[in-house]
């Protein structure tokens, strides 16, 4: 299975995607899912097929997601809280001056 795909970038949340086949309109998406992404950016067009290898996203989930629903939305990855609550005297203590 070869997929032609447009990837966008979501301008609300840094590292948020969205893989789009690249015929297919995005007026078509769901109106909720548009509204949570934000304005989408075009990223790039990829050629995805079963063999390649995607940096943060299982391919073959990609492939199946883009057959059933038209569309895969790719989250951000999750940031370790333990270095957002410490205090900035710590965070940055060891910092060159």
């Amino acid at each position: 299975m070869k997929v032609m795909c447009s990837i966008y970038r979501s301008k609300r949340k840094d590292g948020m995607y969205l893989y789009v086949p690249r015929k297919k309109d995005l007026t078509e998406l769901p109106a909720a899912l548009m509204q949570f992404f934000g304005k989408p950016e075009l990223s790039m067009d990829l050629v995805l097929t079963p063999e390649r290898k995607l940096a943060r996203e299982d391919i073959h989930s990609v492939l199946r997601n883009l057959e059933q629903q038209g569309y895969h939305l790719q989250m951000p990855p999750q940031e370790d809280d333990y270095l957002v609550h410490l205090p900035d005297e710590l965070l940055y203590r060891n910092d060159p001056i």
